[in-house]
């Protein structure tokens, strides 16, 4: 839980959190000030532990703001799943003068009192990835749908599998993540129909694979004998539930979703260890942000064709990758190349697989 924004923090303390790197190009904060084009715009991001965010997320950010916005500046930050961490780093965004902040929060509720306190000094927050409620702008993909998905790919291979009955485990995401509610809402809305079982079911602190592979350890002896299926909703959770079921003795596999189309996560899709994961385009989603930051630093209104309680959105449309459709999703757009899904121990199953 971040700390009450009325404790200012000490210009030490916050020069000490702060780790990101700006220029100084820009001057003045709130939107509206002087704007000949050089804006400072403020990308707080939440962890690292998801590899999405250091490698995609931010520098596809920063260069759709260098491409639309030549002298515009970006301050950037991770808070490393700390609330209060991240709470300093968007104090110190302000300190340093951001006419715009673009925020992937820790804790969405908390976070509602970051953007409160922003738009009493006349400084607009995008709600990046993860909704706020208050925020002016927000961006992220139908995350409801994401979860509806999920559970409609673990029906599928379920049925493929011969299988009608059994237990499934469901590893949800981090409590804190409003998200992770919209996926647990999605994956009940289409499991809860069906006539398996929900045997088991978790909320990961942080979304940290550990504790998601802890829990499943813990599972196993309840439900080993009739388990078929795991809900995860991440490849994170899902790479810790899979290494549970390995050390368990667990052979085969029952089908494990995923979230998020890590590279690790596709290369355990072509080896057979994971049905399948979410693929959302980071670069659209990215390229929005700094679009809708760059207009709402001029003082206007961003484009958005939805509405997310009340805050103009955007909202993308998320893709199931499969064994199947690798080549058609994340080669095809770039997201990874062949040549590193299919290396080292990977190569086989590429080459069994057609992925050449």
């Amino acid at each position: 839980m971040a700390l009450p924004l009325a404790l200012a923090l000490s210009a030490g303390a916050l020069a000490a959190c702060s780790s990101g790197e700006s220029s100084t190009s820009g001057s003045g904060s709130g939107a509206g000030a002087d704007k000949a084009g050089a804006l400072k715009i403020a990308l707080l991001l939440p962890e690292s532990k998801t590899t999405r965010y250091e490698s995609f997320d931010r520098p596809l950010f920063e260069a759709a703001v260098k491409a639309q916005c030549a002298d515009c500046s970006v301050i950037y930050n991770n808070a490393d799943q700390d609330a209060t961490k991240q709470q300093q780093q968007f104090e110190s965004a302000v300190t340093e003068g951001a006419d715009v902040i673009v925020l992937d929060a820790v804790d969405g509720k908390s976070a509602a009192s970051l953007v409160s306190n922003a738009k009493s000094q006349d400084i607009p927050v995008i709600a990046y990835d993860r909704f706020i409620a208050g925020a002016d702008y927000y961006v992220s993909f139908d995350n409801q749908k994401v979860g509806e998905l999920q559970g409609q790919a673990l029906l599928d291979a379920l049925k493929a599998d011969g299988k009608t009955s059994g237990d499934i485990l469901m590893i949800n995401g981090a409590p804190t993540d409003a998200n992770a509610a919209d996926f647990k809402k999605g994956a009940h809305s289409v499991l809860d129909k069906s006539s398996f079982k929900i045997a088991g079911e978790y909320d990961t602190p942080d979304w940290s694979p550990d504790k998601a592979q802890s829990w499943t350890e813990g599972q196993l002896s309840k439900v080993k004998g009739d388990l078929v299926g795991v809900y995860a909703a991440n490849d994170g959770t899902a790479g810790g539930a899979i290494a549970a079921l390995k050390g368990g003795g667990v052979d085969p596999l029952p089908p494990v979703t995923g979230q998020d189309a890590e590279l690790a996560a596709i290369q355990r899709i072509i080896s057979g260890d994971q049905d399948m994961t979410i693929y959302k385009a980071i670069k659209p989603e990215a390229e929005d942000a700094a679009k809708a930051a760059i207009a709402l630093g001029e003082g206007k209104k961003p484009e958005a064709k939805d509405d997310k309680d009340g805050v103009p959105s955007t909202l993308l449309d998320p893709v199931v990758v499969t064994k199947d459709t690798v080549k058609d999703t994340v080669v095809k757009d770039g997201f990874y190349k062949l040549e590193d899904i299919c290396a080292g121990s990977v190569a086989k199953a590429c080459a069994s697989a057609g992925l050449k």
